[in-house]
């Protein structure tokens, strides 16, 4: 908790607001291409907004091979 205190307030508040935005945003894209898709929208929607940038790698990773087999079957 001391490490904390190095830093200015105005510093803390801004990294909590750009996390919050671009986790608010990484859960709504994933939420909108799943739900398009037809691949569980809200576990990805939900797992967005708890971490950052891990399921949206997670993600493309899972749609590029679910687009793979799909071309193998024909």
């Amino acid at each position: 908790m001391d490490k904390l205190k190095d830093y200015p307030l105005w510093a803390i508040i801004l990294f909590i607001v750009v996390y919050v935005i671009l986790a608010v945003a990484q859960s709504t894209w994933l939420f909108i291409d799943a739900r398009k898709h037809g691949r569980f929208p809200w576990f990805w929607g939900i797992w967005g907004l708890i971490h950052i940038p891990m399921p949206t790698i997670v993600y493309l990773l899972w749609s590029m091979l679910d687009r793979t087999r799909k071309k193998k079957r024909g």
